[in-house]
């Protein structure tokens, strides 16, 4: 099967320079093997879109590779703030970034509307909310039906979008179990797929036609990377790691312990090291 491909392939061949890239999951199933491998590639100045950026997004912040984030709540989930993101909007460190603030609803119909290849999503929202006032790209329309007045904001089209999994079968289908929250759409919104995945099987005989929400045409490269979610976690698999996101906070307070952290884990290991990390945690 051509599209199963070792993760630095994948990387490689389908994320550039400048590319706008959704790396998505929201709580399960964070794509955190294949941020860590665009790192190790250093594949920089990117538009990063995400519902709820959180540390996998300050790691790609902290070490310089974005440009422009597009997001709706920017946080360590549980914990506090995501500090290299605030360093880089408050001192510019390591550089600037333009950040784009949406709400939950209104990053989820951008994800729709891309998918359904509308220039736009149009939605109840906003009404009221602080955000229209530093955010131009949030509009209002009127509905020539009924004469109401509703919110649009542009449609997300990534160039390359990068989501976890836990099964592809040899034809590149793609099983997700559990929360599937904006993956599916985000997907199919953009013109590349990179999927990672907990392993590849045969086929799906005997599990529920459902799960299997992306059929291989719709997917570009798949790579077997097991624990690719750590510290999230993967339904059926591991659980969450919350002692990491409870350690991230210390270590992304301190610019000199960040580099030192992510040359440690990242920069100086291969995928391979994110299976030894959820050994404890496995189902």
């Amino acid at each position: 099967m051509g599209k199963i491909v070792p993760l630095q392939q994948a990387v490689a061949e389908n994320l550039k320079p400048g590319d706008t890239v959704a790396f998505e999951g929201f709580t399960h199933l964070i794509p955190h093997a294949a941020a860590h491998e665009a790192i190790r590639q250093g594949i920089g100045d990117l538009t990063l879109i995400r519902m709820t950026p959180d540390i996998v997004y300050d790691q790609m912040i902290g070490m310089g590779l974005a440009r422009k984030v597009v997001f709706s709540y920017a946080g360590n989930p549980g914990v506090g703030l995501l500090r290299r993101m605030r360093d880089a909007i408050e001192n510019g460190h390591p550089r600037s970034i333009e950040t784009v603030e949406h709400s939950h609803s209104a990053m989820a119909q951008a994800y729709e509307a891309g998918a359904a290849g509308l220039p736009c999503a149009i939605f109840r929202g906003y009404k009221g909310a602080g955000l229209k006032a530093v955010n131009p790209d949030i509009r209002s329309v009127i509905c020539p039906f009924t004469g109401e007045e509703l919110a649009a904001v542009p449609a997300h089209r990534p160039d390359v979008t990068f989501i976890h999994a836990q099964k592809a079968n040899r034809r590149g289908d793609v099983l997700i179990e559990g929360i599937i929250g904006v993956q599916k759409e985000a997907a199919l919104a953009a013109s590349r797929v990179v999927v990672t995945v907990e392993e590849i099987v045969e086929d799906f005989a005997g599990l529920h036609p459902n799960l299997c929400i992306l059929p291989h045409w719709t997917i570009t490269a798949i790579a077997e990377v097991p624990g690719g979610a750590h510290p999230s976690y993967a339904h059926g698999y591991y659980d969450r790691d919350n002692a990491a996101y409870l350690d991230w906070d210390k270590v992304s307070s301190d610019r000199e312990a960040f580099a030192a952290w992510m040359q440690d884990n990242v920069l100086a290991v291969g995928p391979e090291a994110f299976a030894d990390r959820v050994k404890g945690l496995r189902k």
